[in-house]
């Protein structure tokens, strides 16, 4: 049986802190996320520019995020979801194994909050992946609108005989979207609740793998000081057998 490690990951745009005390954690991040040793890498509020922080940081990356957090050997993929008067962010996929196709698909419940999904199909010693990275919206409503949307998405770019991930930050504070998610035949591990948000104090299930023809084996959420500086979540990580 071959064993995938998938890691899921919001890094709040690198950058965190407010005002005088906002600090550039990109280059932190790089490392942490060489540390999760993980075949599919997940990642939510990632950049590809902000013309002022870029300014204000002397050692700013001249490449995209998804690109500056690659490791050696990785393949990068990103896809922008919402556009800012500085800049913009979404969402990005690291992966160990062939990338065979792309997609990307506009889930903006209203205007006050741009989202998205990314779609990366891998190649997994000769077996097809179809990974799913998302990032929902604040309010309940919306998230739910939008896991109708991911199901409408599926159901049209996915075959049903084929294995699917579908991972990111849900903002689900209350675990309302389980049912759903199992109403598309996606399911995460079965009586864990490992707590990634916020990373100081974590309290809050928020990111989430979901899958469909894998089986769940083991899933852990690194702690310490290092990691809750980096970001106001902390990664997940959980492998599968295939």
């Amino acid at each position: 049986m071959t064993t995938l490690r998938i890691a899921t990951y919001n890094i709040h745009k690198g950058v965190q802190g407010l005002g005088p005390a906002q600090r550039l954690e990109i280059h932190n991040l790089a490392h942490a996320v060489e540390q999760l040793d993980a075949d599919i890498v997940c990642l939510q509020e990632v950049r590809a520019h902000h013309r002022k922080l870029a300014r204000r940081f002397a050692h700013w990356p001249e490449q995209g995020q998804a690109d500056y957090l690659q490791p050696e050997g990785y393949e990068a993929v990103y896809r922008t979801n919402a556009l800012t008067r500085h800049g913009e962010h979404g969402n990005a996929l690291l992966s160990r194994w062939p990338v065979i196709t792309t997609g990307h698909e506009d889930v903006s419940d209203h205007r006050f909050e741009q989202r998205g999904l990314l779609h990366v199909q891998v190649d997994v010693e000769g077996q097809s992946v179809h990974v799913v990275v998302v990032h929902l919206g604040l309010l309940a409503g919306s998230r739910e609108r939008q896991i109708a949307r991911l199901g409408q998405y599926l159901a049209r770019e996915v075959p049903a005989d084929q294995r699917l991930v579908v991972a990111g930050d849900f903002n689900d504070w209350g675990g309302r979207l389980h049912q759903p998610m199992a109403a598309l035949d996606l399911r995460t591990f079965e009586g864990i609740r490992l707590a990634t948000f916020p990373s100081r104090l974590p309290m809050l299930h928020l990111d989430r793998i979901y899958v469909r023809g894998l089986t769940p084996l083991h899933a852990q959420v690194p702690h310490g000081r290092a990691w809750a500086r980096m970001s106001d979540h902390l990664p997940l990580i959980a492998e599968f057998g295939m």
